[in-house]
């Protein structure tokens, strides 16, 4: 038995969501000043985005997104355990993690900080300094560098962890459900051999 249930992982993840949705919305700022942010953008050399000083129209849709997964992913946690624990969140804990994952390693190794752009031969650091921005960088053409910002790397990096949480948690419960399916279905068959069924 897990420490931590899945559902109070989700549950935790899905307010998650929602509190972010909610300062995306009133003070984008406050997220983008957050001190995990800047750990983890510091240590990675991602760049500070200025989007996030005041509020836009792309950030009132993000805060719309995220409200919405996060009420879904509640409403989809009052399921019964055998269709929520067993069949939904064993097929989406791996995709989302998956999902954030790519996202997390595309934000910083195709930011100019990455160890892809900054092969100079002649620059003083180690391959494990802290990253510097490559000067022969080039921002990709597609709108691609708008994820490349501190806040997303974070945003991502905690939903990879979060997801593949809930992912080895699912695991170890999952074989706990079955145990218990399996325990009620032979009291079930039991109870009717009893009354002559």
């Amino acid at each position: 038995m897990p420490l931590i249930s899945t559902k109070t992982i989700l549950t935790s993840l899905s307010l998650f969501h929602l509190t972010l949705a909610f300062f995306f919305l009133t003070s984008p700022q406050t997220i983008a000043d957050q001190a995990v942010v800047y750990l983890l953008g510091e240590s990675m050399g991602l760049p500070h985005s200025r989007s996030f000083e005041s509020q836009s129209p792309a950030l009132a849709f993000l805060s719309v997104v995220l409200a919405f997964l996060g009420i879904t992913d509640l409403v989809t946690l009052s399921l019964p355990d055998e269709v929520s624990l067993l069949h939904h969140w064993t097929m989406q804990a791996p995709l989302r993690t998956l999902i954030s994952l790519c996202l997390s390693s595309y934000s910083f190794l195709f930011s100019p900080s990455s160890p892809f752009f900054n092969s100079d031969p002649h620059s003083s650091g180690s391959f494990l300094s802290h990253p510097q921005t490559a000067p022969h960088y080039q921002p990709s053409g597609w709108g691609g560098d708008a994820l490349k910002n501190r806040v997303f790397f974070t945003f991502a990096f905690v939903e990879t962890i979060s997801w593949f949480w809930i992912w080895v948690t699912l695991g170890e419960e999952r074989r706990d459900l079955i145990a218990k399916k399996e325990r009620r279905e032979r009291r079930e068959r039991d109870r009717r051999g009893s009354n002559g069924w």
